[in-house]
């Protein structure tokens, strides 16, 4: 209901609804006839799930006012979809649309109350977790952690969130703190001091064959071609199978019964899903890290169409073990927190074409040729070094116009 009323005011040019307006529909709504079943419900969760979903519709509203250059209403897959089963688009189609939290994979989360939650060195204490009328039902209410003294005890607790991966519940809280952090800029002496040991700015490109070409010479590995990585991914490809065979062994006419069995299976091949993201996680946290710590100038990267890379079947699946934009998002926030500034290189500048001497393009550079031979001047070099080179002279060159 409350979707739906956000995109008829979308629709007729209104004001968007504010959380609290929706809110105060709601609570009328829940006292009504034929909704008891909402009042089992804190009302904590429902409030934060309009406030939730107020934010996503803020987002793309915004981002369907501003119309940035390529950007399209409806995914061509989409289109071609509904023209062959004759259905005709809607508004709830178009990209960017916020989803429903699937709940069927498991994958959910919920909110609780920031004053009534609490914490002990091994517990939590929860809010409405249990329905017990007897005595000690404020015992039912605690839960053990499975870490010790991970969270601080007495302080003030904003917007904690209980979340269910399919395997393990993760609370996330937040935590106000009396540290005060420094300012962006400061010209103190130290600071200045600081400023003189960075070291010149750096070109990172990114790619397939390695995570990531700096211009220093340095490289990061692809963690997907190491031997951990191959035998998990082989593991998984079995009990794939393994699982599918299962499911048709147990099909019922149109139906699929779930045996134990069956159950134990999906939880392993969720485990090794999940061995997997933790260890390209880490991967990633490491490479990031370590070049932040280098203390560069700056930072370049290129903005690369991810999208439109993931539609070349043949390379889809490497592109998404690479996790190339989680790389770049790491980049940006730690390189905020170390103070360093970070280009972003513009989608068609052609850093892999271009010859590093020269500055001649070679247009029909294909995917193929991993050594750039340049027809000018007959420089020889790696094509994801000079692509790096290339890119930490941009970023010298918008750094210059910047400060001019």
């Amino acid at each position: 209901m409350i979707k739906f009323k956000q995109m008829d005011n979308f629709r007729e040019g209104h004001k968007i609804q504010t959380d609290n307006d929706l809110r105060k529909e709601f609570t009328i709504l829940r006292h009504s006839e034929g909704n008891e079943w909402l009042q089992d419900v804190s009302n904590n969760v429902t409030k934060q799930a309009i406030k939730d979903l107020c934010i996503a519709y803020k987002n793309f509203f915004r981002k369907q006012n501003q119309k940035q250059p390529g950007y399209i209403k409806y995914a061509s897959k989409k289109i071609a979809h509904y023209n062959r089963i004759g259905k005709s688009l809607t508004v709830y189609d178009m990209n960017g649309h916020p989803k429903f939290r699937s709940k069927k994979n498991g994958d959910f989360r919920f909110y609780q109350d920031n004053v009534k939650i609490q914490f002990t060195e091994t517990h939590a204490k929860l809010e409405s977790l249990a329905g017990s009328r007897r005595k000690n039902r404020q015992r039912l209410n605690w839960i053990r952690l499975a870490e010790r003294n991970r969270i601080p005890v007495r302080a003030k607790y904003m917007n904690p969130r209980i979340a269910f991966d399919g395997e393990r519940w993760w609370l996330s809280v937040g935590i106000q703190t009396t540290r005060h952090l420094k300012p962006l800029r400061r010209l103190s002496f130290a600071c200045k001091k600081r400023r003189q040991a960075r070291s010149e700015g750096i070109g990172i490109d990114l790619g397939i064959k390695d995570l990531a070409v700096i211009s220093d010479t340095t490289k990061v590995g692809n963690i997907n071609k190491t031997r951990a990585i191959r035998i998990l991914k082989k593991k998984r490809r079995r009990l794939q199978r393994q699982v599918s065979r299962k499911y048709q062994m147990n099909k019922k006419g149109d139906s699929y019964c779930k045996t134990s069995n069956l159950i134990k299976s999906e939880k392993r091949l969720l485990r090794i899903n999940h061995r997997l993201t933790n260890i390209r996680q880490n991967h990633i946290h490491q490479a990031t890290t370590a070049i932040i710590k280098r203390k560069p100038s700056f930072v370049c990267l290129e903005a690369l169409n991810v999208r439109g890379m993931m539609k070349n079947r043949y390379l889809s699946e490497k592109i998404q073990e690479q996790n190339l934009y989680e790389f770049r998002r790491q980049i940006e926030y730690k390189a905020r927190w170390a103070k360093i500034p970070v280009v972003i290189a513009d989608r068609w500048y052609p850093s892999s074409k271009t010859c590093v001497i020269c500055g001649h393009v070679k247009k029909d550079l294909n995917l193929s040729e991993r050594t750039y031979v340049c027809p000018v001047c007959g420089n020889v070099i790696d094509r994801d070094f000079q692509a790096a080179l290339n890119l930490k002279y941009y970023g010298e060159a918008e750094r210059m116009n910047s400060a001019s």
